[in-house]
């Protein structure tokens, strides 16, 4: 599973290119909703082209708002794949100085300011991590406690009934197989995993 970064907070940069100024606006995104916020939000109505682009993992989508077709939004969302990033929304806010720049000198800007952007702007990497579902024993919750620290997870639910505990924890994919047999050792089979549907 390829590892990208996400970025932890919103980020601008602003570059002056020939009499034009480009604001670029990176931010994180978690939903097509909280991209169209972050735009309403961060968009200048008096600018001359507020151009966007967004990655959220398969789904992407960009804007040239009236730019030449293919000169801001594809240049933005290439930059942001350039870097690695996904789950993030880009606006760049351009304020006309009165001179063209021609087809590749905007895509060069549009692009440039974004890169740039994201090369300063505060990061994490993603870790891939898995949902597992066990049915618990008693004795052994704390157990899976216990272990889910101990490999970087954390328990997200746990419902107890007669014969023990339901319980979903989150486990970070390189350290599964550790996680399990852990359990599975500690628990002498008891532990029961159900489905793995990965997040």
């Amino acid at each position: 599973m390829p590892t990208f970064k996400n970025l932890i907070k919103t980020h601008q940069y602003q570059e002056d290119i020939k009499k034009s100024t480009f604001i670029s606006i990176c931010f994180p995104i978690d939903s097509i909703a909280t991209f169209a916020q972050g735009l309403s939000r961060f968009a200048d109505p008096q600018a001359t082209h507020n151009c966007w682009a967004y990655r959220l993992g398969q789904q992407y989508r960009f804007n040239d708002d009236g730019e030449p077709s293919g000169t801001a939004g594809m240049p933005m969302l290439a930059a942001i794949d350039g870097a690695q990033f996904d789950a993030v929304g880009a606006l760049v806010i351009r304020l006309y100085g009165g001179i063209k720049l021609g087809t590749g000198g905007l895509a060069r800007a549009y692009g440039g300011v974004i890169a740039k952007n994201l090369q300063s702007a505060p990061y994490k990497w993603h870790v891939p991590k898995t949902c597992v579902h066990l049915q618990v024993p008693f004795a052994y919750c704390q157990s899976v406690h216990v272990f889910s620290a101990q490999f970087n997870g954390q328990v997200k639910q746990e419902s107890f009934h007669s014969q023990g505990a339901d319980m979903q924890v989150i486990i970070p994919d390189e350290n599964l197989t550790q996680f399990k047999d852990n359990l599975q050792n500690a628990s002498k089979g008891q532990i029961v995993f159900m489905n793995d549907p990965a997040i």
